[in-house]
């Protein structure tokens, strides 16, 4: 059975909502679950979560219900680890001062096989040169990739990469969309993804050097997959594409942009209708439907993005992630554990 394991102590809100986002996906994906960092804190949040609960949204903003878990029937074990790697901390002096660290015990327990995948909340940069050094690269991956899934119009849409490679090569993005078409076709469920750059326009001679080499490179191998060509950020989610290629600057940049402009979009609505009574009165009838717009948009139900390219499964979640993230991280490392995400990667780098 896939084991996860779960940096406990990484993240704005550990270890409790990432304790509570842990005991959650146990009991609701019936998961065994490895709780790396301070025995003692971790301890004490298993039994705050048994005997008091935890509030959650449950991806439905302003609305907060208790969710009561009996973590004695579930099957978690604590590996401790004395360090925690902060934020701010530069990743590569970080992992050779602190050997001892949650997140690289946490890469540790993947690498020697004692679980199967890695789910981290902590220092993104941390996550990925503990991944990198503790797992190594997929054999033909040159840099491993952050994917990024995001809503469209009609199914969600992978950004590669999010954040990893702000240097890229044309080739590090040809590898980028090979990962992407794998991870979306088995686990996003999109059979026959449509592959793009992401540019400033639609004509292959548009954009930077990288952007049109990379342009000429995946088109010479149309044959293998479906490239439509450069999309601009203004099509990005509205359906046109179904993997979206760029160096990890372009991609961490669009992501920031598009996380604060839904911010802004519904905070804009929200203030429309507190100005008068009558548009509280709409808002009122507007929630059930704004309710069901959230979760499309809400980071969370994500749960967190894969670093593809590394020989284990590394889910990093959002900084401020609380437990229903961590509760869909697990998830998506599940889900990528158990459809064999890496074995069909490496399948398909060598065709």
């Amino acid at each position: 059975m896939t084991r996860i394991a779960i940096d406990a102590m990484g993240g704005d809100h550990a270890p409790h909502e990432i304790v509570a986002g842990a005991v959650w996906a146990a009991y609701e994906y019936n998961v065994p679950i490895e709780l790396v960092g301070k025995r003692d804190d971790i301890q004490r949040e298993l039994d705050k979560v048994k005997n008091e609960g935890f509030l959650s949204d449950c991806g439905q903003k302003g609305t907060k219900k208790r969710i009561k878990i009996d973590t004695s029937k579930l099957d978690i074990i604590i590996t401790h680890a004395d360090e925690v790697i902060e934020m701010g901390e530069h990743p590569g002096q970080a992992l050779r001062k602190k050997k001892k660290a949650s997140i690289v015990l946490g890469v540790k327990a993947v690498a020697d096989g004692n679980s199967d995948a890695i789910v981290a909340a902590g220092s993104t940069g941390a996550a990925m040169a503990a991944s990198l050094f503790g797992m190594g690269r997929i054999k033909g991956i040159t840099r491993p990739a952050i994917a990024v899934t995001l809503p469209s119009l009609k199914k969600p849409v992978l950004i590669i990469d999010g954040g990893a490679n702000s240097d890229c090569t044309p080739e590090m993005l040809y590898q980028f969309a090979i990962m992407g078409i794998v991870f979306s076709k088995h686990v996003l469920g999109i059979k026959e993804p449509r592959v793009g750059v992401l540019n400033i326009g639609e004509e292959e001679t548009k954009g930077n050097t990288l952007a049109q080499e990379a342009h000429k490179l995946l088109a010479a191998n149309k044959d293998k997959f479906n490239f439509v060509g450069n999309i601009e950020g203004k099509e990005l989610l509205l359906d046109s594409c179904d993997v979206v290629v760029c160096d990890g600057f372009v991609g961490n940049v669009t992501l920031k942009v598009t996380e604060g402009t839904a911010t802004l979009l519904f905070k804009l609505i929200k203030e429309q209708f507190e100005k008068s009574l009558f548009g509280g009165v709409v808002g009122i009838m507007a929630k059930i439907f704004l309710n069901k717009i959230y979760p499309k948009i809400n980071y969370e139900e994500y749960g967190g993005m894969l670093l593809l390219g590394v020989k284990g499964i590394t889910v990093i979640s959002h900084g401020r992630s609380k437990a229903y993230a961590i509760k869909n991280a697990v998830r998506v490392a599940k889900e990528a554990v158990e459809t064999g995400l890496n074995k069909k990667i490496e399948e398909l780098i060598e065709e």
